[in-house]
C-alpha cells in the first residue's frame, strides 16, 4: 500500500515537473501533459529548476562555441540558445512591461497596452539595453574566471539564471495578481501556493549559489541587490496595478539576469 502510495506521488512528481518544463520552455514533453491551471499552479515550484535547465543548455553552447570562436561570440551563441530554449517568454514579458508603464498612465492604460501583441519603442530599446548589458557582462564575468575553470563558469550560467527566476517568484508569493482575465496565462501561477511551491523554489533557487559561494564567498552578496530589485518591484507593481501581470515577472526575470552578472563584476572590481 505504502509503495502504491510513494509511486502515486512520484508519478504526480514527474507531471509537475514536464507540466513546468512545457509551460516555461520550448522543450519537448509527453504528449500527456498539458496546461492544467491545478498543475501549472503547482509547477512553480519548479521554476527555479526550469533555470537550471536552461543555464545549463547556454553553457554547453558556450564551451562548444568557445572551441571554434572567442569568448564574445560564444557568449552571444550561449545567449541565443537561451532564447531558444525559452521561446523568448520572459524577453517578450520584459517588452510588453516597458511598453505598459512607459507609455499608460493608469491601470487600465497600462494592462491594455500590456496586452497588445505588438512592441512598442519602449520594448524595444529596453530589449536592446538588456541584451548588450547581459552579452557585456557574462563576458566580463567570464573572463575573470581564474583558469577558465569549467566547472565555476558553469555554476555562474546555472546560478544567474535560477536566481532571476527566484526574484521573480517572490512577487507571486509576496502580491495579488492584477487582472480579472481567467483566461490569463499567468492566471494560475497567480493562485494560492502550499509550503511545497515555497520550499521547491528556494531550494532550486539558492542551492546553485551555495555551490557557488564554495569556490568564493563573495558570489552570495548578490542577494542584496536581488532583494532590493523584490522589494522596489513590489512597491512600483502595487503602486501603479495594483499587484502584478505574468508580463511583470518577465520584466523582473530578465533585470534579475543582468544584476546577478553586473553584482558579479562589481565584486571582482571593489570587494
Amino acid at each position: 500500500m505504502l509503495e502504491l502510495v510513494i509511486k502515486n506521488k512520484m508519478k504526480e512528481e514527474i507531471k509537475i515537473f514536464f507540466t513546468a518544463l512545457m509551460f516555461y520552455t520550448r522543450i519537448p514533453c509527453p504528449k500527456n501533459i498539458d496546461h492544467s491551471p491545478e498543475y501549472i499552479n503547482k509547477a512553480t515550484r519548479y521554476f527555479p529548476l526550469i533555470g537550471w535547465i536552461v543555464g545549463a543548455i547556454s553553457f554547453t553552447v558556450f564551451w562548444l562555441s568557445s572551441h571554434l570562436f572567442d569568448s564574445n561570440i560564444s557568449v552571444l551563441f550561449s545567449l541565443i540558445a537561451g532564447v531558444l530554449v525559452t521561446g523568448a517568454f520572459h524577453e517578450d514579458g520584459l517588452a510588453d512591461a516597458f511598453d505598459g508603464f512607459g507609455g499608460g498612465w493608469t491601470k487600465e492604460k497600462i494592462l491594455d497596452i500590456m496586452k497588445d501583441s505588438r512592441i512598442g519603442a519602449y520594448g524595444v530599446i529596453a530589449l536592446i539595453f538588456l541584451f548588450y548589458l547581459k552579452l557585456f557582462g557574462l563576458t566580463g564575468v567570464i573572463s575573470k574566471i581564474e583558469n577558465q575553470n569549467c566547472l565555476t563558469i558553469a555554476l555562474i550560467f546555472i546560478s544567474y539564471h535560477s536566481l532571476a527566476r527566484l526574484t521573480a517568484i517572490n512577487i507571486v508569493f509576496t502580491s495579488e495578481y492584477s487582472r480579472d482575465d481567467e483566461n490569463s496565462k499567468a492566471k494560475p501561477i497567480a493562485k494560492s501556493h502550499s509550503y511545497k511551491e515555497i520550499v521547491g523554489v528556494y531550494f532550486f533557487g539558492l542551492l546553485p549559489l551555495v555551490a557557488l559561494s564554495f569556490f568564493d564567498w563573495r558570489f552570495s552578496l548578490v542577494l542584496i541587490p536581488l532583494t532590493a530589485l523584490f522589494l522596489y518591484s513590489k512597491y512600483y507593481f502595487n503602486k501603479w496595478l495594483q499587484g502584478y501581470t505574468g508580463d511583470c515577472l518577465g520584466a523582473v526575470e530578465q533585470v534579475a539576469e543582468c544584476v546577478c552578472l553586473l553584482t558579479f563584476l562589481g565584486i571582482w572590481k571593489f570587494i
